[in-house]
C-alpha cells in the first residue's frame, strides 16, 4: 500500500495554467504598444525604475506601495 494521496477535486480542472509572463509582454509591446514592467525589475537602472514609478503614480496613484516599503 502506497502512501497517502493527495486530496482530488472535480474543481482542479478549472484551475488556471501558470504560463511565462515575459513573452506575453514582449508581445503587447510589439503588437499593441502596451508596456507592462515591475518598478523592481533588475534590468532597469536606478534612474529608470523612478521614472516607471512617477509614471504609475501619475496615471494610477500611488497604489500597494505607499510607505516605501515592499509589500
Amino acid at each position: 500500500m502506497s502512501g497517502p494521496q493527495p486530496p482530488r477535486s472535480s474543481l482542479s480542472r478549472m484551475q488556471g495554467v501558470t504560463i511565462n509572463a515575459e513573452p506575453t509582454k514582449v508581445f503587447g509591446w510589439n503588437r499593441h504598444g502596451i508596456l507592462v514592467v515591475s518598478v523592481d525589475d533588475d534590468r532597469l537602472s536606478w534612474p529608470e525604475r523612478e521614472l516607471v514609478r512617477n509614471l504609475g503614480e501619475k496615471l494610477y496613484g500611488r497604489g500597494r506601495r505607499q510607505g516605501g516599503h515592499h509589500g
